[in-house]
């Protein structure tokens, strides 16, 4: 069943194919910094429901990542990147990272939360 997200004035809007059975929590600066929880889909399991235009993106040291944003109250939505499950990016499989805290009634209390050391990592 499909879920839907917005960011907090509802210029962005966007939803995802299901409910994420787990979100990760990322300690990397960005992710610290913007207090985002992640879950992970494939393009065809996403899509933005809101004009292109109300989108900002952010591009971070690689610029292999579109960290994008509500280009009128600033939230978190969601990021484009190559697959990097083995470490190295995959463009040929690239993943879809959206901001859990953003989903529209959606019980985040219900799914485990696993931690990735972004900080350390990259």
């Amino acid at each position: 069943m499909p879920i839907e997200a917005s960011c907090h004035g509802g210029e962005t809007v966007f939803e995802v194919t299901e409910a994420p059975s787990s979100v990760t929590r990322c300690t990397c600066t960005l992710c610290a910094k913007r207090g985002a929880l992640w879950a992970y889909y494939t393009p065809a399991q996403f899509r933005l429901l809101s004009p292109a235009e109300n989108v900002a993106t952010y591009l971070w040291g690689s610029r292999t990542i579109k960290h994008h944003f509500c280009a009128s109250c600033g939230c978190g939505t969601y990021s484009e990147s190559p697959d990097w499950s083995t470490g190295k990016p995959d463009f040929d499989n690239p993943k879809v990272a959206v901001n859990v805290r953003l989903f529209d009634d959606f019980d985040l209390e219900a799914v485990p939360v696993n931690m990735i050391d972004g900080k350390n990592l990259w």
